[in-house]
């Protein structure tokens, strides 16, 4: 792993009984980069991602963050060193205000999980840091709305705001674009570029066109091994990418 590589996993496997979910993932993240992880259903994406963020423990291999071997560090843990994951299904309090949302996660930032108990003048010296973060994500208008209220690209742009209130040196997204239509697909598109800046972002996806437009570089797995890696034109003209894709019934 050199000074470059923000993350990187060396033989990184995983076995359920006898099926290998991922088998021998050797995975380096440029620091800066926005990197893709792809492949067709089945190919170990989740399996790999969940054990990137230590929602699974390896059956063997290495994971190192920042050169350190987080391997065996909890999930919590990680999350405090600056490796933040934003999950599949929208992670918000809906029955909180959007404001509140992002101010729950600035404490958490803080070291504190959830200060209901504190006085509201003390909970409101988030409220500007909060302001500004929704600012960023285009909710600012909406801050005062309960979380249930918002569309769920809206919501998604909401959960992008209180995981960059965590302050991430890394973002690790989990199909940021499932089940949204073309115009919330435009939107959190710009917004995780936006997001880049000064970060590193690696993300699960299976919409390949965003992953043309975003990513500077891509992983391709099949059957729990790395099958092809590079920019979006190397492995779209990989034959044995191509394959795997159209053996899988993609287009």
């Amino acid at each position: 792993m050199t000074e470059d590589h923000i993350l990187a996993t060396e033989g990184l496997s995983k076995s359920f009984g006898g099926f290998h979910a991922v088998s021998d993932v050797d995975l380096r993240v440029r620091r800066g980069a926005i990197h893709a992880l792809i492949g067709p259903n089945g190919a170990g994406k989740t399996t790999c991602f969940n054990l990137l963020t230590k929602f699974l423990t390896p059956t063997t291999g290495t994971i190192r963050y920042n050169g350190r071997d987080i391997t065996k560090v909890p999930t919590a843990g990680i999350a405090q060193l600056g490796l933040v994951r934003s999950f599949q299904i929208s992670a918000v309090f809906p029955h909180m205000s959007v404001l509140e949302n992002v101010r729950v996660a600035l404490q958490r930032q803080r070291g504190f999980s959830f200060d209901f108990w504190r006085s509201e003048k003390l909970l409101r010296r988030y409220d500007a840091q909060a302001l500004e973060l929704l600012d960023e994500v285009g909710l600012a208008g909406d801050a005062g709305r309960h979380a249930s209220e918002l569309s769920y690209g809206r919501k998604r742009a909401l959960e992008l705001a209180t995981t960059l209130a965590l302050q991430p040196d890394m973002m690790l997204l989990d199909e940021p674009m499932a089940g949204m239509g073309h115009e919330d697909i435009d939107r959190i598109t710009a917004l995780i570029r936006k997001a880049s800046a000064g970060r590193t972002i690696l993300m699960v996806e299976h919409n390949l066109s965003v992953v043309a437009d975003l990513c500077d570089r891509i992983t391709v797995l099949a059957r729990g091994r790395v099958l092809a890696e590079g920019d979006y034109a190397t492995v779209s003209s990989d034959p044995r990418v191509i394959e795997a894709y159209i053996g899988a019934g993609h287009a």
